[in-house]
């Protein structure tokens, strides 16, 4: 009898591989670092009362507010660098303010905003407040409270700025006339050799306190005061561009309210926007917007003819609020889409002056 052998097939076992490792990720590109701009300047606080009138005083031919509620706004400088905040910047604040409870509120103020603040207090000075009696959005009265600032504070002020310089790009002096600035030339030269640019709002009839800063925005009063009253718009073009070279800086921009923006450049013909303001309600703290969009727009790395018109805007949302106005990004960017386009508005004044 024949037997099978039996026979066992053992299927061949499967070994893997060793899967080598997967390459490590390339970092993740590093988010586009946020401009960083120092401010300088004049800060107080904006106190509104509103109420209503119902009667007149008895003792005087005076109306009777009937306060009915409080609010409060940081002005000045603070008000630059809170709109600075608002469009997405880094923002440095150094100013001066007392060891008083307005002092404090502006402080809070900035705080909830984000904005880094490097104070020069002291019992020896009194935070500036304007406070305004309102009823129904209209002023009835405004009451300030300021004195002179000393001046070991404003020396101090001084080098505490200076100290800030080399951590920004963007030095931006906005001065209230209420001691904080003084002669701004020290300043304007420390910036220089850190290679900061300067923009300046100035106050007063003294230019000269400015010379050698990148950019001067003054308004059309402030302007006048210093270059004289002008004939016509021809004339105003020749006062303000020879006040540009004469002080010198390489930009002077002049605010002109409903006459829009004038800009006076050291290498390109004057360049004039109407107004983008469709409804003038309250010019309080309008020039602090438009500074600050111009500062945000220089810093973004914006052309200049951009900015201007980046702040023509924003002045156009300021005025048309009522009291001290803090415009955002996301307000600029639906202003923007609904604005003509600007670039026409320089090819047009380049051809004006080759003809």
């Amino acid at each position: 009898m024949l037997h099978a052998e039996a026979t066992s097939v053992l299927a061949p076992v499967f070994t893997p591989a060793l899967a080598s490792p997967p390459p490590p990720l390339a970092p993740a590109p590093a988010a586009p670092r946020a401009p960083a701009l120092l401010v300088v300047g004049d800060s107080m606080l904006d106190r509104y009362w509103h109420g209503a009138v119902e009667r007149i005083c008895p003792e005087a031919p005076v109306p009777v507010l009937h306060l009915r509620e409080r609010s409060e706004r940081a002005g000045g400088a603070a008000n630059v660098a809170l709109n600075l905040a608002a469009l997405g910047c880094r923002v440095t604040l150094a100013t001066l303010l007392g060891e008083d409870e307005a002092g404090e509120r502006v402080a809070e103020l900035l705080a909830g905003a984000g904005v880094e603040l490097r104070a020069v207090r002291s019992a020896e000075q009194v935070t500036t407040q304007k406070i305004r009696a309102v009823c129904r959005q209209h002023q009835l009265l405004r009451v300030d409270v300021e004195q002179p600032a000393p001046t070991a504070l404003v020396h101090d002020l001084h080098e505490r700025t200076a100290l800030l310089l080399p951590a920004h790009d963007w030095l931006v002096i906005s001065d209230y006339g209420k001691g904080a600035i003084g002669d701004a030339r020290p300043l304007i030269r420390q910036a220089h050799h850190r290679g900061v640019p300067v923009l300046v709002d100035p106050k007063g009839d003294d230019f000269a306190r400015y010379a050698g800063a990148w950019l001067l925005k003054p308004n059309e009063a402030e302007a006048r005061c210093v270059a004289g009253a002008w004939r016509d718009e021809a004339d105003f073009v020749a006062r303000m561009s020879a006040l540009r070279a004469a002080l010198p800086v390489q930009h002077l921009l002049v605010t002109r309210g409903e006459r829009g923006m004038s800009l006076f450049s050291e290498r390109s013909p004057p360049l004039h926007v109407p107004t983008d303001a469709r409804e003038v309600y309250d010019v309080s703290g309008a020039g602090d917007t438009a500074l600050a969009a111009l500062a945000a727009a220089l810093a973004g790395g914006q052309g200049l003819d951009e900015a201007m018109a980046l702040a023509n805007r924003a002045a156009g949302l300021a005025v048309s609020r009522f009291g001290t106005a803090v415009v955002t990004r996301s307000e600029l960017a639906v202003a923007a889409a609904l604005a003509p386009a600007f670039g026409p508005a320089r090819a047009q004044a380049q051809a004006q002056a080759q003809a």
